[in-house]
């Protein structure tokens, strides 16, 4: 069985959440089982083993679940993508719109240094929006873009269009 046929199999459906209408990609059941947890980190590590990643930044608070342990078997360092008003230190702010208001994501402003080639990591790839603006924080930073991995991406929110712009390496390991 392929990692999308397993991560299909053991993602959870959750209808109306967060309201009516939404079908809610449930990821934590990953976590409930160490042995696949461990078999999609190393799939991971085989995807970007031999590219030049010089960072992996992970958006809060899902994007934390395998952005840090894959930056640690890289060998590289993990940068936090944090909603408005959660880093302690001085930082550097990106707004941007969702579908149902607008949000705000920081990064420290000594996270990336100046060249470094970031590796961008969610859980789930939709609209693009959050992606898009952690991208644009990596940029601020004058970090540059080495691609986006989700572990779902949604194809039929066409988040892809919105990423192209930084970077055509967009990995979703299941595609719904």
């Amino acid at each position: 069985m392929s990692i999308e046929q397993k991560l299909k199999a053991i993602i959870r459906d959750v209808p109306d959440f967060p309201k009516p209408g939404i079908l809610f990609k449930d990821i934590s059941t990953i976590m409930l089982n160490p042995t696949f947890s461990k078999e999609l980190l190393n799939h991971l590590v085989e995807i970007y083993r031999d590219q030049r990643i010089d960072a992996v930044a992970g958006i809060e608070s899902r994007g934390f679940l395998f952005g840090y342990p894959l930056a640690m078997e890289l060998g590289v360092p993990f940068v936090l993508i944090r909603k408005e008003g959660k880093l302690p230190y001085k930082k550097i702010k990106h707004a941007y719109d969702l579908e149902y208001g607008s949000a705000v994501v920081e990064i420290h402003e000594d996270a990336i240094e100046k060249g470094q080639h970031v590796l961008i990591h969610d859980d789930l790839l939709a609209t693009g929006g959050s992606a898009d603006a952690a991208a644009e924080l990596v940029k601020k930073c004058g970090g540059e873009i080495a691609g986006f991995n989700f572990l779902v991406g949604l194809s039929f929110l066409n988040g892809e269009e919105k990423l192209n712009k930084h970077s055509s390496n967009i990995v979703n390991l299941a595609r719904f």
